[in-house]
């Protein structure tokens, strides 16, 4: 259980990490989704994998699952839904004053080719 688990962050993180490290703002958008839900799934997993067990102590219940990675990873999902509305109403307004969705850094000025008085 706790291999596959871990193959799975592992797998999110990488496509996560692809997917920023694109220059289309779509994909970096997906990219930050990916590498939240691995950092869920870490934190989810971080309290150890139990299965049927109760996340509150009760008499007589020898194991039970930690409530707190439970607790931050609802609170993490709520703030990534947050933030991933907020990046992709930049994006869109990006997208909407520049018809383009390609992520620059260079300035107009410095690119090759333009401004030159050749």
């Amino acid at each position: 259980m706790e291999f596959l688990v871990a193959s799975a962050i592992g797998i999110m993180t990488a496509v996560g990490l692809y997917l920023v490290m694109r220059l289309r703002t779509f994909p970096v958008i997906l990219g930050i989704a990916m590498l939240t839900y691995a950092v869920n799934v870490f934190l989810f997993a971080s309290g150890r994998l139990t299965i049927g067990a109760p996340p509150i102590l009760r008499k007589g219940i020898e194991t039970y699952a930690d409530p707190l990675p439970q607790a931050l990873v609802l609170t993490a999902i709520v703030i990534s839904f947050g933030m991933t509305a907020v990046v992709v109403m930049i994006a869109l307004g990006a997208y909407l004053g520049s018809d383009d969705d390609n992520v620059d850094d260079a300035p107009e000025e410095d690119t090759p080719g333009k401004g030159d008085a050749a």
